[in-house]
This record gives structure tokens, sequence and C-alpha cells, in this order.
């Protein structure tokens, strides 16, 4: 079953995640909005629960299924990641919430990111903190979502955004329980023991200020 295939077939339980850990989802929508997205995409937009409410104005995604569950106030596009429809700087932020671990091509899919918008937030759970390891633990057991996730450092983010530099970073979830955590703004070589974090990338070349 192909990645699109599982999210059409599991959108309402991938959904429900957010309503049983809400205080989780509320923490990183609060470190996500700190970079401010408002009118910008979300590649990988799912169900619209971070696109809806921070303002964003258009919404991508291959499942069909996922679509339908996002709120219409978004401008939804079914599509990959990696060819998004968008002209190059269509917008000023491109928005990336854990999609990169679903990713066929996470390295095109940041490139196109980089392509359509001036900055890329892209948010992700690192592959040493604990949140990862448990994640990763629940897909050996066969988890529908964790058995195909791929997790990265921040590194290996870096790395594959090498067009771009880092500019902020925001982070969550440092202690491995459940309920609202505090926002945080690590240094880049303490951010991997976040279980949330998300990194700005400025196109290189671009040496407007970010906001």
């Amino acid at each position: 079953m192909s990645t699109r295939d599982l999210f059409d077939a599991l959108s309402e339980k991938y959904d429900e995640w957010y309503e049983k850990h809400r205080d989780l989802y509320k923490s990183e929508l609060q470190t996500v909005s700190r970079l401010d997205c408002q009118g910008g995409v979300e590649i990988g937009v799912g169900t619209g629960r971070f696109a809806a409410p921070l303002g964003l104005r258009i919404g991508v995604d291959p499942s069909v299924n996922m679509l339908r569950l996002a709120p219409k106030t978004l401008d939804l596009i079914a599509a990959v990641g990696e060819m998004l429809p968008l002209r190059d700087g269509a917008v000023g932020c491109a928005l990336i919430v854990v999609t990169l671990c679903f990713a066929d091509d996470p390295k095109r899919l940041l490139n196109e990111a980089l392509r359509v918008a001036r900055r890329v937030v892209a948010c992700i759970v690192p592959r040493e903190s604990p949140w990862a390891i448990r994640y990763m633990e629940e897909g050996k057991q066969g988890h529908p979502f964790y058995s195909r996730a791929k997790f990265y450092a921040i590194k290996d983010l870096l790395s594959l955004a090498s067009d771009a530099r880092p500019a902020r970073i925001y982070a969550t979830l440092k202690e491995h329980v459940e309920g609202l955590q505090p926002v945080e703004e690590p240094p880049l070589d303490q951010a991997e023991r976040y279980g949330f974090v998300c990194v700005e990338l400025i196109r290189d070349g671009d040496r407007s200020e970010s906001r």
C-alpha cells in the first residue's frame, strides 16, 4: 500500500490523534505559530489541523480523503509535495509539519518548498528524541503510521535543505510526558532533545529579514 493509500484509508484515525492528545497538539500548534506562516501554503496539510487555525491560505496533500476532512476555508489542492502546482515565489511561507518523514523524496520536497516560498518552516520529531524513539518502537509493533515513517535528525534536515540557511528555531515537548508543554528557543546543538522542533529556512541569496 502506498503512503497516499494508507492515509486515504485511515484519514479519520489520523485526525483522531489530535483529539486524543489535545495538549500535545496545542503545544505543537503554539510552536508553529511562533514562525508566522499566515497566508502561506502547508505541504502535507492533511486534515488542516495546523493550516486552518494558523491562517494559512493553501493546503496541498496527495490524500483526497484527508482533504475531505479539512476546513473548506482553505484552498485545497490534491498533489504531491515533490511536484507543487504553484509558480515560483507564489507565497511568502511554506509550512511542512512532520511531512518529510512520509515523503518519497524529502530533498525534492524541500527544494519545491523553497522554490514556491521565500521562507520554509519545517517541523520534525528529531530522530534522537525520546518521542521519536517511542514512535519508532510503536512502528516496530505494527503502528500503521509510525511503521511507515522515517525520522530525521536536525542535521539531516539541514543537509536535505542544502540550498537554504537556518534562521530561527522553536521547540516543545522537552519532557516525554502527555500534557501542555512550553515553547522554547533552544540553540541548534541542543534542539535534538525536544520532541517537536520547527526550523525556519531561508533561501540562499535571500538576505531579507525573517519575520
